[in-house]
């Protein structure tokens, strides 16, 4: 298993309503790609953080192998969102990494 998680900032400048909808918005394009990519075991988009943390939303996503991951990132869905996710966020910061077998 391969996981892919992702953490932003929002852009500069949105209040806390448009924050909240740029999330809401974020959560419904890219979860609903879980079901249109081949090998894609769970994708979260999270916005409840906790005071502790230095970003504002987080995407945590779980493939079956690093060619499932490679799909994700190249669909046409996924592209398409990151236009929006582009527009809304700064700060990020990715990391991919192997689950070790049992």
């Amino acid at each position: 298993m391969v996981k892919h998680i992702v953490l932003w900032n929002f852009a500069e400048g949105l209040s806390t309503e448009e924050k909240s909808e740029a999330g809401a918005k974020m959560k419904a394009l890219l979860e609903p790609i879980r079901d249109l990519v081949p090998g894609a075991v769970d994708i979260q988009v999270i916005q409840n953080r906790l005071s502790s943390s230095n970003r504002d939303i987080a995407l945590v996503s779980t493939f079956e192998t690093l060619d499932a991951l490679m799909t994700y990132q190249n669909h046409p869905a996924h592209v398409e969102a990151g236009k929006y996710v582009g527009s809304v966020t700064c700060n990020r910061t990715c990391m991919d990494y192997e689950v070790a077998s049992k």
